[in-house]
């Protein structure tokens, strides 16, 4: 009981008030916007990484494109046909091996169940990494077996295993097709050995991280794995031993190479941590035989972050020394009044009615503050008489004004409902219209932009036609969007001007318009345009509630079905109906369908089409109702006036 007293004085509360900034909510923000910088931080460096990994891939992709090509330059050669010609091939492929820095070139004229050779047999040049048994090495070239063979070194985290050496190897594979003198087709074969590769590795290492790339004590690293066995790396053992033969952790094998994931986050590298990045490498089988790494140290990174909030966190403590004993020492001049006052009102609320402060000679404003407590308590227990009196007659009158607050309080909530509404649909359409604007200006330099790239490039362009393409989609689909938010905003200035129309004719030029998405969708349509009086409203606009009405309904049936579209003359006007056999609309939503920026499409819509289809078909002096039953399907009815009628 007494904590709680303690806790409750005025004194502890003062000091809480005062010292809560501080204290609390300072530190809190350190450590949130610290936080958010190290998040910020993380992302920057996984981004790197995979920039970096990007790099890699290319040269590796270029490196097996170049060992085609150059295989291929051997096998169309004039000097080649001659060797064949005069029967010295096999002195003209040593030579030619030494020259191109190959591991083996050797001519076949069967494929041994390798598809680059197959490839080369049909007439078609090919390269592609490739896994090499023992057997194989042997067979390609003398003493390969002996250069692919590394010793597995026992690694940290890696996944359980009883081979003790790697025999396999992993080379860059390449076949161009070449004719025999006899007539026969055979194929050029030559290839690369990867394993313990050290110039492919620092090559690699060289082009991603060089010199000042990194923040200094950070090193960047290079491997090529064959499956998770290091058989080319930079990575270090020791001061100048390399960690062939060690073996990537259990969870990066488990993502890259089982399920096939590129891997961009921190991860143990043989001693240590490394911000790393992990592609898997396929063979011409289209397996995944291995992994391709690049990273660097992540220890610099984390010191430096830890430096930072050191920093920032002593920072602080230092200005929280000097600061909170004079913010006490402040504080403590309004405690002792303020402990006074609270004690007069305390015997004050126990009943006694004659406690005062009596501040004496004291001229502050907490002692002002008290004499005007003094002279409101001599006021209250005079007026505490009266109150005793007024308190019968007070409370019929309470119960009388009770019943009419009640009333006029429903009336004012309903009346504050139709206002918020109507505000917020005010300031909705004054941003939609601004944001629109806005938006506007940077789609269409970038449409202009793209145009001048068109032209620049030339010829050139072609060889990036589809992202092109995917790019004026993506414009389009932007201003499409834009245009609908401007015509929320301002109906009137996108209505065209209103002429007499057909509605039926209307109607067989949006089934024309909407034909390829019914047709992909497997939709049967059911047309009945026997209306033959003309309405006054824009063509286009009617076109565009139309066939607004006729995509949502082929999107409501995604598996097929039947739409209806038919016109028909009543005495007043023209009834325009579309109706589907889709999924329908639930009951709970069916009231909403027309406000604005509802949609049930989540991204692929904006909530627009039907709220504009409504302000377009009552600006032209109809209406448009909607029925759904769930499960079989939805019936949309557009009447629109006779001109007379209007």
């Amino acid at each position: 009981m007494l904590s709680l007293r303690v806790l409750g004085s005025v004194r502890v509360r003062l000091l809480v008030i005062a010292l809560l900034p501080m204290l609390v909510l300072l530190p809190l923000m350190l450590g949130i916007t610290m936080w958010r910088w190290s998040g910020k931080i993380d992302n920057i460096l996984v981004n790197k990484v995979t920039g970096d990994l990007t790099i890699a891939d290319q040269y590796l992709a270029r490196l097996v494109d170049a060992s085609g090509e150059r295989i291929n330059a051997v096998a169309q050669s004039v000097a080649m046909h001659a060797a064949l010609e005069a029967g010295r091939s096999k002195s003209f492929l040593v030579d030619e091996q030494a020259r191109l820095g190959l591991d083996f070139l050797y001519i076949a004229d069967v494929s041994g169940g390798w598809p680059v050779i197959e490839a080369a047999l049909r007439g078609q040049g090919r390269s592609a990494v490739d896994v090499l048994d023992a057997e194989q090495l042997r067979a390609s070239a003398p003493g390969l077996a002996e250069r692919a063979r590394v010793p597995l070194v026992p690694t940290r985290a890696a996944v359980p295993t009883d081979r003790t050496e790697e025999t396999r190897g992993m080379v860059i594979h390449s076949a161009a097709p070449i004719t025999l003198p006899d007539g026969r087709q055979a194929a050029l074969v030559g290839g690369l050995l990867l394993n313990r590769n050290l110039d492919f590795i620092d090559t690699i290492n060289d082009l991603v991280y060089r010199p000042q790339s990194l923040p200094t004590g950070s090193v960047g690293t290079a491997t090529l794995f064959l499956e998770d066995v290091r058989v080319s790396t930079n990575v270090r053992l020791f001061e100048n031993v390399r960690a062939l033969g060690t073996r990537v952790s259990a969870a990066v094998r488990s993502q890259v190479l089982d399920e096939g994931r590129i891997w961009l986050d921190r991860a143990f590298v043989v001693n240590d941590w490394y911000v790393s990045a992990y592609e898997p490498i396929l063979d011409s089988h289209g397996n995944r035989v291995g992994m391709l790494y690049v990273g660097f140290l992540e220890e610099p990174f984390r010191q430096a972050k830890l430096v930072s909030v050191l920093l920032l966190g002593g920072t602080f403590l230092l200005v929280a020394m000097v600061s909170v004993p004079i913010f006490l020492r402040w504080a403590g001049h309004v405690f002792r009044p303020l402990e006074s006052m609270a004690r007069t009102i305390a015997r004050f609320e126990a009943g006694d009615l004659a406690a005062r402060n009596r501040v004496g000679s004291d001229v502050g404003e907490i002692a002002q503050v008290a004499a005007h407590l003094d002279h409101l308590l001599d006021r209250v227990q005079a007026r505490d008489r009266d109150l005793r009196d007024w308190a019968e007659s007070l409370e019929a009158k309470v119960a009388e004004r009770t019943a009419d607050l009640r009333a006029a309080n429903r009336n004012l909530e309903r009346t504050t409902e139709q206002l918020i509404i109507s505000e917020k649909l005010a300031a909705v359409g004054e941003i939609t219209a601004s944001v629109a604007h806005e938006i506007n200006n940077p789609v269409a330099v970038i449409q202009g932009n793209l145009d001048v790239a068109r032209s620049v490039l030339g010829p050139a362009a072609d060889k990036a036609a589809e992202e092109f393409r995917l790019i004026d989609d993506q414009i389009y689909r932007i201003s499409v969007i834009v245009s609908k938010l401007l015509q929320f905003a301002r109906p009137e200035d996108y209505s065209g001007s209103a002429n007499l129309i057909a509605p039926s004719e209307v109607a067989s030029d949006c089934l024309v318009l909407t034909r390829h998405q019914i047709e992909t969708a497997g939709i049967v349509v059911n047309a009945s345009l026997t209306a033959q009086a003309q309405v006054l409203i824009s063509r286009t606009e009617l076109q565009q509630v139309l066939v607004n009405l006729i995509l949502n309904a082929v999107q409501a049936m995604p598996g097929g079905g039947t739409l209806s579209v038919s016109t028909a003359d009543s005495k007043k006007g023209v009834v325009v109906t579309v109706a589907d056999t889709g999924t329908g609309i639930p009951p709970e939503i069916l009231p909403r369908i027309f406000d604005p920026f509802f949609t049930t499409k989540q991204a692929r819509g904006t909530g627009l089409g039907l709220s504009i289809s409504q302000r377009i078909v009552s600006e032209a002096g109809g209406r448009i109702t909607a029925r759904s039953v769930p499960g079989k399907g939805s019936r949309f009815e557009i009447f629109l006036p006779h001109p007379k009628a209007r």
